[in-house]
């Protein structure tokens, strides 16, 4: 049997996911969504697909499949775009909205201007800072920081972010042994303590052009390390977000835009 499913797929600073809103489709087997949609060529083309549902938790709940299939805990250039997708979509009149994750509750604060979301700040949450690890790929030794934000990160700095051949080392360091379950991998260049260049390598994604969690762990990291303050403007491929890792309650805030970039309907098989 074949059904319609209507999505839209939109972006933030470049990461760009197909949104699902569950309570109108009930996708099976979303991994396999997950791949054949995000193909450039023989489907829609994105990073991944999000699913946008209910929650006894809060306003909504997000579920993120890489575009390999597996299941991410949390992504925030996604939770943005979720943002923007609900209040647009006429599904909340809130201009902060309550997000449930499997990295837990996340808070969502809207800038509406003549009915459209332009801005969303996201409360990311505390960031787990784990230990300095130097690690081998390729014949290299790398140095990195490992940073948790609600999903796993290696940030590592360099001088310059544009002779680091990431499509070779990103897999290797992905998969490295010491991360069983895999993870994020960062390269940060330092351009002055208020601002920084970034390039991901993102888990089950590959490159992309913007990661909001990488970027978050990049500024926890660059204040760890004595290069950044707290407040980061972090430049990635396709844009910047504001990073604020605030003293008082611990928590890290990120700022950026939301993209709507298309809408449509796609025909997918169902048991």
């Amino acid at each position: 049997m074949t059904k319609e499913v209507e999505f839209v797929k939109m972006h933030g600073t470049g990461n760009d996911y197909i949104y699902v809103n569950t309570t109108v489709h009930a996708l099976e087997k979303p991994e396999e969504r997950a791949v054949l949609w995000s193909a450039a060529h023989t489907g829609i083309g994105s990073d991944g697909l999000v699913l946008v549902g209910l929650s006894d938790k809060a306003d909504f709940s997000m579920r993120i499949f890489n575009a390999d299939g597996s299941e991410a805990l949390m992504c925030g250039n996604a939770s943005r775009c979720i943002g923007k997708y609900v209040y647009e979509a006429g599904l909340t009149r809130k201009t902060t909205v309550t997000l449930d994750t499997l990295s837990g509750i996340k808070e969502l604060r809207l800038k509406v201007e003549n009915g459209e979301v332009n801005e969303v700040t996201v409360d990311m949450g505390l960031p787990e800072v784990g230990e300095a690890v130097t690690l081998e790929a390729a014949g290299r030794k790398y140095t990195g920081t490992i940073v948790s934000m609600g999903n796993p990160h290696l940030v590592i700095f360099v001088d310059d972010v544009t002779k680091t051949d990431l499509p070779a080392i990103g897999p290797l360091l992905e998969c490295h042994p010491l991360f069983p379950s895999r993870t994020n991998v960062e390269f940060v260049q330092v351009i002055s303590r208020e601002k920084v260049r970034m390039r991901v390598w993102e888990r089950g994604s590959g490159i992309t052009q913007a990661c909001g969690t990488g970027a978050c762990a990049t500024a926890v990291a660059g204040v760890v390390n004595g290069k950044t303050g707290r407040k980061t403007t972090v430049v990635m491929d396709g844009g910047q977000l504001a990073i604020d890792w605030d003293a008082l309650s611990g928590k890290v805030y990120m700022t950026g835009e939301a993209v709507k970039v298309f809408e449509g309907k796609i025909n997918t098989k169902s048991n």
